[in-house]
């Protein structure tokens, strides 16, 4: 993991420079009062979106708890929600389309699903099991395994008994 935190700054400087290349190309085609009209209502947009994501993902992490069930589920939509408004509210033309397409259904299930994924990957399958409950897995049916056979043990010297005496570490 932090191998790749070294190119996070890397990576903010390109989207910095992704955005403003975006916002000139689009100041001239429709204009700069238009761009920078556009960026504010999405941004805008997203603090509203972000209030309202928030509620929904709370909501539905209390249903959850209240009614007994992993709440990964509801954990990793809301989460998926958040990040959408989230780089929506930022200002950029970039960011904004990025997360509006979050909060659209069906970008939102395969986030949501890739989310779920990595976070099963990342923590310990007692954990994963209390957040998302039980896993399902699909069991291919293939040609029996041979039994594995028995280690045969190491002979030394010939099979002949060696005397000398065992020393404990520590005790001489």
């Amino acid at each position: 993991m932090r191998r790749g935190l070294r190119f996070v700054p890397l990576a903010l400087l390109l989207a910095v420079v992704l955005e403003l290349a975006v916002f000139v190309g689009v100041g001239h085609a429709l204009g700069f009062g238009a761009a920078v009209l556009l960026v504010f209502a999405a941004s805008l947009l997203g603090l509203v979106l972000l209030r309202r994501e928030g509620m929904r993902a709370w909501r539905g992490f209390r249903t959850a708890a209240a009614a007994g069930q992993p709440p990964g589920g509801q954990v990793t939509d809301g989460l998926v929600g958040l990040a959408g408004a989230l780089l929506l509210a930022v200002p950029g033309l970039v960011s904004g389309l990025i997360g509006l397409l979050l909060l659209v259904p069906p970008v939102r299930r395969l986030a949501r699903a890739g989310v779920r994924r990595t976070t099963e990957r990342r923590v310990s399958s007692m954990v994963a099991g209390d957040l998302f409950g039980p896993r399902t897995v699909r069991v291919r049916q293939g040609a029996p395994q041979p039994a594995p056979q028995p280690e045969q043990p190491v002979v030394v010297d010939g099979g002949r008994a060696i005397e000398g005496e065992i020393i404990e570490p520590g005790r001489h």
